[in-house]
């Protein structure tokens, strides 16, 4: 009964004692600067903030084809329709893959410091890869000719 009531009570203390650190790891972050550093930990902070940015620029342009994709639709026939359907399975798809993929990059580096880097670093690629795709999409055939 002791034991039950001590495990509990030990995690409780360590959120107290520990989530100071914790906290004040995310300040330090809000300090990286990412064109001046060589530290790991501040190295997986800047790989990670490529990757938001370059996950913002995707959702934005995601919209946009998935807007494009509701347009064609409604110029075509009842059986014809299912362009922002496909589209919507293809990026739940797509969001697997780069995560799997990316995932498995990082075994690499699997437990070592860089290995958030690495996966990080993968997620940005791929999703600027996509990014262009989708552009690519919305503008349809004509944009490249």
């Amino acid at each position: 009964m002791f034991l039950k009531l001590l495990v509990p009570a030990v995690a409780i203390a360590a959120v107290f004692v520990c989530g100071p650190a914790f906290a004040q790891s995310g300040t330090d972050d809000a300090k990286v600067d990412c064109a001046n550093t060589s530290v790991q930990s501040e190295l997986n902070i800047c790989a990670d903030r490529a990757f938001d940015k370059a996950d913002q620029a995707l959702n934005v342009q995601y919209k946009k084809a998935r807007a494009a994709m509701v347009a064609l639709d409604a110029n075509l026939s009842g059986e014809l329709k299912g362009a922002e359907k496909a589209l919507v399975k293809a990026q739940r798809a797509w969001v697997d893959y780069r995560d799997g993929e990316c995932e498995s990059q990082g075994f690499r580096m699997r437990g070592g410091s860089a290995e958030p880097m690495v996966v990080s670093g993968c997620k940005e690629s791929l999703t600027k890869q996509r990014t262009k795709e989708l552009k690519e999409l919305a503008d349809g055939p004509e944009a490249n000719q």
